[in-house]
């Protein structure tokens, strides 16, 4: 498994107040990003990704593509190195048009040797962008996994096509997991008149989390990706069930008190989002390390993925922004969290 040990002694100086003594921990670091339009350069005739092509308004060419793959590769590959020493065992992604951008994103130089697998469906979003997983074939087994689809419709019984929320159960160290990948319907006309769409699509996640937890009640859930929602507001909050002391039905959210804080992965017109998040279920609250729970979580937000000059001085280093192309990486920082367990308990 490629979790790294840590001495308790390392503990005790990130925070975590154990006793000192010889126990070790695995860490297990899970991520989720934003990728801004990963989209290869030939045109689908199925989806709108006319721009993203050499011949379209973004001008997409080969190299252009090939910049963002191993941008993004980069980034993936160090979140969370600081305490784990590895790159993540775990990353939802969305934004992502299919299955060979996917591909070609793990033959990039950083991953390459990741030993990662993908898990993606096809979402019927008309832009084209989907959700997907990847995932360390040493930390963990996939069981089973699908897409599950967000029907919407609007005031006037047309549908609003969105993206699926991929599901995926497995297991890591003996332990059930399930993960749960999510890019709910945009602000677009404004917060308050597409809160539904957001409802709608958060009253299909918890329906999914009550039916694993029905068939699995010790099921550790994992739900993360691009909510369009701040931690605060109610289709996560309240929708899904969050709470600072959750049972194991509700989830844990770790991202409100960074977001209590200032802390945003995206920002708009100088005020800061936090639309990217990793939910936890309570499972992974009890403090019992003799299985895996939550340590901490962040913002991944090195310097080299921050605009460092101009108007936009502190936003996210996007690869296209409102005067054209900027070679960045994406307009949404990544997130993550720690889970850790007792190394062989006694």
């Amino acid at each position: 498994m490629t979790t790294k040990l840590l001495p308790v002694l390392f503990l005790l100086y990130c925070g975590i107040g154990f006793s000192q003594d010889q126990d070790t921990y695995d860490v297990l670091t899970i991520a989720f990003y934003n990728t801004e339009n990963l989209f290869d350069t030939q045109n689908d005739d199925f989806t709108f990704d006319d721009d993203r092509t050499p011949e379209g308004k973004d001008a997409w060419t080969k190299e252009k593509y090939e910049l963002k793959l191993n941008h993004i590769g980069q980034v993936v590959s160090e979140i969370g190195t600081e305490l784990s020493g590895h790159s993540p065992e775990i990353i939802g992604l969305c934004e992502v048009e299919n299955i060979r951008v996917l591909e070609d994103l793990l033959n990039t130089e950083k991953l390459q040797n990741k030993n990662y697998k993908i898990i993606h469906f096809d979402s019927p979003d008309r832009r084209g962008i989907d959700n997907a997983l990847l995932y360390n074939t040493k930390v963990f087994t996939p069981t089973q996994s699908r897409n599950i689809e967000v029907l919407i419709r609007n005031e006037e019984g047309k549908r609003i096509y969105t993206r699926d929320i991929l599901v995926a159960t497995g297991r890591i160290q003996n332990e059930n997991f399930a993960f749960l990948v999510n890019h709910w319907p945009s602000r677009s006309g404004g917060e308050k008149a597409s809160r539904n769409y957001r409802k709608s699509a958060a009253l299909v996640n918890r329906k999914i989390c009550d039916s694993l937890w029905a068939i699995d009640p010790s099921l550790k859930i994992i739900n993360m990706g691009d909510f369009n929602d701040d931690p605060k507001n109610k289709n996560v909050k309240n929708v899904l069930k969050t709470s600072e002391s959750p049972n194991q039905f509700q989830f844990y959210n770790p991202m409100l008190k960074l977001y209590k804080k200032g802390v945003g992965s995206l920002a708009y017109r100088d005020n800061w989002n936090l639309f990217d998040q990793i939910l936890i279920s309570g499972a992974m609250m009890t403090k019992n390390y003799e299985h895996f729970q939550y340590y901490k979580a962040g913002v991944f937000k090195k310097d080299y993925l921050v605009t460092s000059t101009g108007q936009y001085k502190g936003y996210p280093f996007r690869s296209y922004g409102y005067n054209g192309y900027l070679g960045g990486y994406s307009d949404h920082f990544p997130v993550y969290l720690y889970l850790i367990k007792k190394k062989n308990p006694r």
